[in-house]
């Protein structure tokens, strides 16, 4: 992506192209094994996958998307480390989104012979996912900037998942995208004074789009046994849940003036999204993690304090052979961490479900 010449400050109305700062937390571009997925077997959840795309048709959204005079106000009151932290949080959620819209679009065309229901679902779900990304992207204008999403679609690089990884990683992706929505909504509703940007307004209908997808997956997993009622899949399933989840701490926070402009206690926030989503991954996966353990936070915590001071390090001025030996201590003990919190015995959510039935 090619950056607009260095200018000593944006004019009004300018926008500039902005460029995407690659690291380990950027969301990535997948694609998939079509061969495998157009032979996946959705007998077992027939039912319930047709209820979904009727759902998905009936497009409840489809007028929801609609910037209206509330977005012609202002923004300048927003400054400094949060005004940044808010642009990366556009960022970010742009990307995203537009990942998930060239995967769904991609699956679509390639299934479209070969599958036509579960091509459409993708079709639909794609559908969501441009709207997203075109909303979120407009929104970063406002601030002065935007991403080049057609650039994006032919220069990124992208990332082979097997189907059955996908399942378990959008179906996370989805569910937690609903929860930090919805909980900034309600947090919003209650403390309007800090409602700086009417973007938060559209929360939640928008993370109903969220919930919905995940749903799909949720029936895409269910559907496959392998996926569920093996003991590599207790482990595949607690693998994903943790990765989402320290992805989750280390971006929010490098994003603490962002949640604190909005009267939001970072570490707080972390936490109700990761036990909300771990609790509603329960309905979905064989086994889940145990957050109210005592290390659980405590080293997810940790991870986050070794990522902000492998930040300064990247912004320091010393050659990048120093900066690399500087961070390898830190790399090494975030994965201690992971790994110490991985092996925490997970909770059987099979047996959940059965007791709460």
């Amino acid at each position: 992506m090619v950056n607009s010449p260095p200018k000593p400050a944006l004019e009004m109305g300018e926008v500039k192209t902005k460029a995407i700062k690659e690291n380990i937390l950027t969301p990535r571009f997948y694609t998939t094994d079509f061969e495998t997925t157009a032979k996946l077997d959705l007998s077992a959840q027939e039912t319930e996958f047709q209820t979904m795309l009727d759902e998905m048709r009936a497009d409840y959204n489809r007028h929801h998307f609609v910037r209206d005079e509330a977005f012609e106000g202002s923004w300048d009151q927003l400054t400094g480390e949060a005004r940044q932290a808010f642009i990366d949080y556009l960022e970010r959620s742009c990307v995203s989104e537009f990942s998930g819209f060239l995967l769904f679009k991609e699956l679509s065309r390639k299934l479209k012979d070969r599958s036509p229901l579960l091509a459409e679902m993708f079709s639909l779900m794609a559908r969501d996912e441009a709207r997203h990304a075109g909303f979120l992207n407009k929104a970063m204008s406002d601030f002065g900037c935007t991403m080049d999403l057609g650039y994006l679609t032919k220069h990124r690089v992208y990332t082979f998942f097997p189907i059955e990884w996908v399942i378990y990683t959008v179906y996370l992706s989805e569910k937690i995208g609903y929860w930090r929505y919805i909980i900034i909504y309600r947090h919003l509703e209650k403390h309007p004074e800090n409602q700086f940007y009417p973007l938060f307004r559209y929360f939640e209908s928008w993370c109903q789009d969220e919930n919905r997808h995940g749903d799909v997956f949720k029936v895409l997993l269910r559907s496959q046994t392998k996926l569920w009622k093996t003991w590599q899949s207790r482990l595949w399933s607690r693998f994903f849940l943790l990765t989402v989840f320290a992805t989750h701490t280390l971006t929010v926070h490098e994003r603490t003036g962002f949640y604190r402009v909005l009267g939001i206690d970072p570490t707080d926030f972390d936490a109700e999204v990761i036990r909300k989503t771990n609790e509603t991954a329960a309905r979905a996966f064989p086994s889940v993690l145990d957050t109210e353990h005592p290390e659980f936070f405590e080293r997810l915590h940790r991870c986050s304090e070794l990522n902000l001071q492998m930040s300064e390090i990247d912004r320091s001025s010393q050659p990048k052979w120093v900066k690399a030996l500087r961070k390898l201590p830190m790399q090494l003990s975030i994965v201690g961490h992971l790994l110490r919190i991985y092996l925490i015995k997970g909770i059987d959510a099979e047996a959940l479900r059965g007791t709460v039935r």
